[in-house]
């Protein structure tokens, strides 16, 4: 009874605040200040030009004015201030005026979402005073388009639930042994045979059931430009993943030159791994992946290139002369380090280029290339070991990172590929390993969640898989590690959250809400 009533206390001690601010993820630091400010239809904003694009995000959500002050208006005053973190910004809402003050155009982008988060449909703003900054500087989310395929309206959907929550690399998984989906013109054959199969597996893994639907697309340069491009306008980096040494089975239906074998081979129809990998002796497969990399730099300006390194199996490069003779010529010990070689001279290449290579973390074995950043999947070892070697880590292991993994444990849910992580338990994920020191933890970029789409066919299905998971491990990597006792502050703004999400059509999972019939309401003192 006790621990009841404690949870009771919590909650209640929260609602003021979440009533005030509903917001997520929550704000570093609020203070509520007095009566709401009535804005919509009643603000003018002043921007310099620098800030036109968030200027124009503020207009259109409140139907502003440009600069044209009216009797009783409101004045949105946005500016870029000097001497403050890029990320970091402060905004204040009090009578007639509103200012938001951030290190750089992204800072204020992230000033204005929790501005329109605050208002929650009512056309007013609580006057307060918000100071707010990231705690990680990498917040991610990835979506495999390889094994389902998700046109470019959706894509910018994704991406712009990602920014409303504050969410800034987008990891586009653009290759794999069931696809390839972008276009690269110097190699046709990529999407006019990789980007097609003539089957899909379908139903439990381990059924081998398959269909016998012919299924594909991808993206055209200008389409991939135009998401670029979308992205960036909401402060969102993306960083695309081009599959390599394996994962490579649509590359090599198109050019089967560039495997062990040189034997043809359809696209992959099922899921799993496979042994056809890229030919770690043939010259030929570099002088390719250079091509592709090229036009890759030539669409998207961030820093990082992910170049995959998972799960590629040895059996082909075992057996394969050339492979063979690659490890005598360069004095490696067996098929580890000639992965090593093989992601060391990709990883040379773009570092010439201005860039840097994100791998999975594989990508450790055999050696780690000189600058590489691992993406940490199967726990958290990889990026530990990078951490403590001086490299930077990304941290995403399956549990809780993994959204193809079942949310709830209700018999009704659609059917994933196993695994469970509820939003519970992404609310509790801290990024930094205890096992790092200070100095060590600085190597630890943030965190992202993973789709996978072996089993997410539709866009109705990947909304219902990231929602409300994503607003958990936005909290996290934008507020900080969380506590077990924030979690019912939270359960209340990601409801309210998720409301306002489902009224625009999104399909948000409802296991973790609040019951729609019992809302939580201010509980005025007797």
């Amino acid at each position: 009874m006790r621990r009841l009533v404690g949870f009771w206390l919590l909650v209640t001690s929260y609602v003021g605040f979440a009533q005030a601010l509903q917001v997520v993820p929550r704000p570093q630091s609020v203070e509520v200040e007095g009566e709401p400010i009535a804005v919509a239809g009643n603000l003018y904003v002043v921007a310099t030009p620098a800030l036109q694009g968030e200027a124009d995000l503020i207009r259109t959500w409140w139907n502003a004015t440009k600069t044209t002050a009216k009797a009783g208006a409101v004045s949105a005053e946005l500016r870029i201030q000097q001497g403050v973190p890029a990320e970091a910004y402060a905004l204040r809402v009090s009578e007639g005026k509103i200012v938001v003050a951030g290190g750089s155009a992204a800072a204020v982008f992230y000033g204005i979402q929790t501005l329109i988060q605050a208002e929650n449909g009512s056309k007013t703003l609580p006057a307060m005073t918000v100071r707010d900054q990231p705690a990680f500087a990498y917040r991610g989310m990835h979506l495999d388009v390889c094994r389902h395929f998700f046109d470019v309206k959706f894509i910018k959907r994704y991406l712009d639930l990602m920014a409303e929550h504050k969410m800034n690399r987008f990891h586009w998984h653009l290759t794999e042994d069931q696809g390839w989906r972008i276009e690269i013109k110097r190699y046709p054959r990529l999407t006019e045979v990789g980007a097609w199969r003539e089957a899909s597996q379908v139903g439990p893994y381990g059924d081998q059931r398959f269909d016998s639907t012919r299924y594909g697309g991808f993206y055209t340069q200008d389409e991939v430009r135009e998401i670029v491009a979308y992205a960036a306008a909401r402060h969102i980096t993306v960083v695309p993943e081009i599959e390599l040494p394996g994962h490579a089975r649509a590359a090599l239906a198109a050019y089967p030159q560039l495997s062990c074998t040189g034997q043809e081979q359809p696209v992959a129809t099922g899921w799993g791994v496979f042994d056809d990998v890229y030919c770690a002796g043939n010259d030929s497969v570099f002088t390719f992946l250079e091509g592709v990399l090229d036009e890759v730099l030539a669409l998207f300006p961030g820093e990082y290139i992910h170049i995959g390194g998972d799960e590629c199996p040895k059996t082909r490069w075992h057996d394969c002369a050339k492979c063979q003779a690659r490890i005598k010529s360069e004095g490696l010990d067996d098929e580890h380090t000639l992965q090593s070689y093989f992601i060391r001279r990709i990883e040379g290449y773009l570092n010439a280029r201005g860039r840097q290579i994100i791998g999975w973390d594989e990508i450790l074995e055999g050696g780690l290339a000189p600058n590489a950043t691992v993406m940490s999947w199967r726990g958290e070892a990889g990026g530990i070991a990078a951490a403590k070697s001086g490299h930077d880590a990304i941290m995403t292991p399956g549990t809780p990172c993994y959204w193809d993994h079942y949310q709830s444990k209700d018999p009704g849910e659609p059917h994933a590929i196993g695994g469970f992580n509820p939003v519970e338990l992404v609310y509790l994920y801290n990024p930094v390993p205890a096992e790092l020191s200070t100095d060590e933890a600085k190597h630890i970029l943030g965190a992202q969640a993973n789709l996978w789409t072996e089993y997410v066919l539709t866009p109705e299905h990947a909304e219902y898989m990231i929602l409300p998971r994503q607003l958990a491990l936005a909290e996290v990597l934008w507020t900080g590690p969380r506590r077990s006792e924030d979690l019912p502050d939270f359960r209340i703004r990601a409801t309210q959250r998720s409301r306002a999400l489902k009224a625009r059509g999104f399909n948000v999972a409802p296991h973790f809400l609040l019951p729609e019939s019992k809302p939580f309401r201010r509980r005025e003192p007797k």
